[in-house]
């Protein structure tokens, strides 16, 4: 394992996995917008804002760092935390690995058709625009610097603290019907784990996958959910309703399956949580325990 690490926002995914890293005995860091409002869970984060120059202190983390991981959304100029950080990791003597949480946006729409490592990224969607052009900034600083590299084309993730289980309980489910729509999920723990099976088996311009095992509609999820947490069902409507919003009517556009064999080989992965059932069956238990399905509030 590289170490120490840097995570490039620090948010819900980061933490998670900022605390298997720490569980591994691995030193850890990241970086938030205020540091002041950050919970208190002993990681060390510096502020990082793309319109300031960033602090001393980041800096010289940045120049012990052995692998940088960026989970911070992109722009449509790419990267902005790598625009604002490049000099500093092209300049730093440990760096040795760089990973991007990128997005399964990249792809266009399927109707309903598979994806893999090896298909072409083809979107001409802004969002996927963006995350393509931010992919392409970290493996061209990758390849400048001679160091492995590693892209995460994610799908939707779920986990402690966002779940169709919370959203049920506190009134925020939708139930938006689109017929013939399939997806898959990823537990943030499994996203964790994927990103430290990357950095244990580093290869230059690494793309990968995860997904779970079962793409399904996104009604049977929460009718799922609404069965373990004894919850009734919000009204249904269709994804076209004006009633929809637009950001949430682009969300289900897109209707395409992922084929993650490539990436559960080359990383020596498979979910723990096979699919959405075993991930929610967690989550309620871990609810009904009161336990680490409601952490702390922290900053995204």
């Amino acid at each position: 394992m590289p170490a120490p690490v840097l995570i490039l926002g620090l948010g819900w995914s980061g933490r998670v996995l900022a605390a298997r890293l720490q569980a591994l005995g691995v030193p850890v860091a990241g970086t938030v917008r205020d540091p002041t409002a950050a919970p208190a869970d002993g990681l060390q984060r510096f502020a990082l804002h793309a319109d300031t120059a960033p602090p001393a202190a980041l800096l010289e983390a940045v120049s012990q760092a052995q692998a940088v991981l960026c989970s911070v959304p992109p722009d449509a100029d790419g990267d902005p935390a790598l625009r604002v950080l490049q000099p500093a990791l092209l300049a730093s003597p440990a760096l040795r690995w760089v990973g991007y949480l990128s997005s399964t946006s990249v792809y266009a729409d399927r109707d309903g058709g598979w994806v893999d490592a090896h298909s072409v990224a083809d979107s001409t969607e802004a969002a996927g625009v963006q995350r393509l052009r931010a992919e392409a900034q970290w493996q061209a600083l990758a390849r400048e610097r001679g160091i492995d590299s590693a892209v995460f084309r994610l799908p939707g993730l779920y986990g402690a603290g966002r779940n169709a289980l919370l959203q049920l309980a506190q009134g925020r489910a939708r139930h938006v019907l689109r017929p013939g729509l399939l997806f898959n999920r990823l537990h943030v723990e499994d996203l964790a784990a994927v990103v430290i099976a990357a950095m244990r088996r580093p290869t230059p311009g690494g793309v990968y996958l995860p997904a779970d095992d079962e793409p399904a509609p996104p009604q049977d999820v929460l009718a799922y959910a609404a069965q373990l947490g004894g919850f009734a069902l919000p009204p249904a409507v269709a994804w076209d309703d004006p009633a929809v919003s637009p950001t949430l009517r682009r969300f289900y556009a897109s209707n395409k399956r992922i084929d993650s064999r490539g990436t559960r080989e080359a990383l020596g992965w498979a979910p723990r949580f096979a699919t959405y059932r075993q991930g929610l069956e967690d989550l309620a238990a871990a609810l009904a325990g009161h336990g680490p399905a409601l952490p702390a509030a922290g900053v995204d």
